[in-house]
């Protein structure tokens, strides 16, 4: 890891903030840190961290979150924000990920065993797609810091940053390691408590705190169903993101030129 690299970076009202770059590639470097941002949403950012945030010189924002989640909570930006916005007005789920698995399970096992069956399919949600293309198009025409969030910063964030791992040529256990991250970074206390209390309002049934601190974790087996199912569909996680996000070598040697080191 590089030195002086703080990776999780602590917000008061921002969730799960913290660079994903710093990991070594195989061939040799590393992706270089500073740049590569992910968070949950900054609908509660405070006055501080929004001025953090600022601070950071963000060229590009990835909201990988559908017209509704964003109207419902919209994200404040800093003062003189000039990045530029990637998202869409469209849905790119019926409900977040975590959001959408609480509604048909009710205990951590099947809560788990329905977060696995979430992730058999979140890669081929076709508006996900279109955004999950944008980002990779952003990275390899500019090398300007970026961010990209979703609604908790795990589930659609998590498997858009473990590909970006994957074209840049991070070791799988690295990023493991760094999709598991969001079960440990900052405060992650706050974060369960603030996301499962809207789950309990939102949810309109009885659920337990297992049950829920199983719905705003990662686990491997989620993020390992993702890439198997890519694998099943496509040859690999390559071939997916060739064939449906339209990630080709050009493209990967591009990406991997602006933020390998």
């Amino acid at each position: 890891m590089q030195d002086n690299f703080e990776r999780v970076i602590a917000f008061d009202g921002i969730h799960n903030f913290r660079d994903y770059g710093g990991y070594a590639v195989s061939g040799g470097g590393r992706v270089v840190a500073g740049k590569l941002y992910r968070s949950a949403q900054h609908f509660d950012a405070t006055p501080d961290d929004l001025r953090r945030v600022g601070a950071l010189g963000l060229g590009t924002v990835i909201d990988l979150r559908g017209g509704r989640e964003r109207a419902n909570a919209p994200c404040p930006r800093p003062l003189n924000f000039w990045a530029t916005i990637i998202s869409t007005d469209q849905e790119t789920a019926s409900l977040a990920p975590h959001l959408e698995a609480g509604k048909t399970a009710d205990t951590a096992a099947a809560m788990h065993q329905r977060m696995i069956d979430v992730y058999k399919t979140i890669a081929f949600r076709a508006e996900l797609n279109r955004v999950f293309a944008r980002y990779f198009v952003a990275l390899a025409e500019s090398d300007r810091p970026s961010l990209i969030h979703c609604l908790a910063g795990k589930d659609r964030t998590g498997i858009a940053v473990a590909l970006f791992h994957n074209v840049v040529g991070v070791h799988p256990d690295d990023m493991m390691a760094d999709y598991m991250l969001t079960n440990t970074a900052g405060n992650a206390e706050a974060r369960i408590a603030a996301g499962t209390r809207g789950l309990r309002h939102g949810m309109g049934k009885s659920l337990s705190d297992e049950a829920l601190r199983v719905i705003m974790s990662v686990h491997p087996d989620y993020l390992a169903t993702a890439f198997a199912a890519m694998t099943d569909r496509y040859g690999s996680a390559s071939g997916y993101m060739r064939d449906v996000l339209g990630v080709d070598e050009a493209q990967r040697a591009a990406i991997k030129q602006r933020f390998v080191i």
